[in-house]
């Protein structure tokens, strides 16, 4: 049997891919461990979002490659662009995540060892819905790793759920490239239905968070998905939709699948469904079509919908896409735009925290923090710290209620009540 080390960069839907990565490995008998130089194999599950975390796989490949006997490479960027790892001349198996398991065992039958069990982040559980989506965005890179969705049955889904929350996840959270477009594959929109099975089917305390899901999948749902979330307490009222920009013609441009006015009738119908729910959303600026009136709108439609989790990111070109052959902006133009979206991003996001100070609130901690801190999130999810936690009593896995005493833009500060 083998002992394994693997590293993983990326996105949730990354981590839970590993985490399938490690279970099969530990029903199979082998061993993790934290350090590249015990490894008999090192497994390095990659991310390739932007130009500069190529850079960093890179470099970490070479890294692990001095460090380990075997290496083997998966994830975004070794589907992408596997061969980058050849050309540098690193010496690795370059892999999809499926292959991963059986390269290590070399053909071996599983042997189920009697530690074997799903794995968690302490009481967080990850659970990838489904593969790829289907979109076809002009600047993306993923796709080429992921391919069109793949939807495995509710019930599996369901069933691994339930092993996840037997195992002690307290809190589920539901990964894919685009979890909105679940099912689609199979002709049908299934993210609603998987949702209500496992808030009614599943026994114990826990709490649901669902991961990104395109406004062009979730359109169509929007009104059976907000009720499921307003009928179940089991579910955050959370949800991250990812809009990149507030013109039209940019969006055209992107291939992105959804106009403005389909996400910002998203936000109208949780805003009638949800007396309170937290939206997420992602930007993209710089875009080479962008005008500064594109700009401006992008801008209009942040304020309008006023998400309280915002990722802002410049436009980089990932080699092998369409966009990479459009003329790029200037350096400054994305910077400068960059900039004010963020301040305004900061304005928007601390005024909401604000809002919440003197509120007491339902929370589950879900992993320590810095000190004697604990992390906790909120219906909503929004992420509360509680300092002094060994006084409370608090550990991850609890639930309790709180007051919001304070914030810090971005995060919240409360007591136990």
């Amino acid at each position: 049997m083998a002992q394994y080390h693997i590293e993983t960069y990326g996105c949730t839907s990354n981590r839970g891919e590993s985490r399938e990565i490690e279970r099969r490995l530990r029903d199979a008998g082998h061993h993790k461990v934290e350090g590249a130089d015990e490894a008999d194999v090192a497994i390095l599950n990659t991310c390739t979002v932007v130009e500069k975390t190529e850079r960093n796989m890179l470099r970490r490949a070479e890294e692990l490659e001095d460090e380990t006997a075997d290496l083997i490479v998966t994830g975004c960027m070794a589907l992408a662009q596997g061969e980058e790892f050849a050309q540098a001349d690193v010496d690795a198996q370059v892999l999809h995540w499926d292959d991963v398991p059986e390269a290590v065992t070399n053909g071996e039958c599983p042997t189920t060892t009697p530690d074997a069990e799903p794995i968690l982040d302490g009481v967080i559980g990850i659970l990838p819905i489904a593969r790829g989506c289907m979109s076809n965005c002009s600047y993306c890179i993923t796709k080429q790793a992921t391919g069109r969705v793949d939807s495995p049955p509710v019930e599996e889904n369901v069933e691994k759920a339930r092993a996840l929350v037997h195992a002690g996840a307290k809190e589920i959270r539901i990964t894919g490239q685009d979890t909105g477009v679940y099912g689609w594959d199979d002709g049908e929109r299934k993210l609603p239905e998987l949702l209500e099975r496992i808030a009614t089917e599943i026994e114990g305390d826990f709490r649901v968070r669902v991961g990104m899901a395109n406004p062009g999948g979730v359109h169509g749902i929007r009104e059976e998905l907000a009720a499921v979330f307003a009928e179940h307490d089991e579910i955050y009222n959370f949800l991250h939709g990812p809009v990149q920009s507030g013109s039209d013609d940019v969006l055209e441009d992107m291939r992105r699948q959804h106009e403005v006015e389909q996400y910002v009738d998203i936000v109208e119908t949780f805003d009638d469904y949800l007396e309170e729910w937290t939206l997420s959303t992602d930007f993209i600026v710089g875009f080479p079509t962008e005008t500064d009136h594109d700009h401006e709108q992008s801008m209009a439609l942040l304020r309008e919908t006023r998400p309280e989790k915002i990722n802002v990111t410049r436009f980089s070109k990932r080699p092998g896409t369409d966009a990479a052959e459009l003329k790029g902006l200037g350096g400054q133009t994305k910077k400068d735009r960059s900039k004010a979206m963020t301040d305004l991003k900061m304005d928007v996001v601390g005024d909401a925290h604000e809002e919440m100070v003197g509120t007491e609130r339902n929370v589950l901690v879900t992993e320590e923090g810095t000190g004697d801190s604990v992390k906790c999130y909120d219906d909503s999810y929004r992420q509360i710290i509680v300092q002094n936690a060994s006084e409370h009593g608090l550990e991850p896995g609890d639930f309790a209620t709180v007051e919001v005493t304070g914030h810090q833009t971005v995060y919240a500060f409360g007591e136990p009540v």
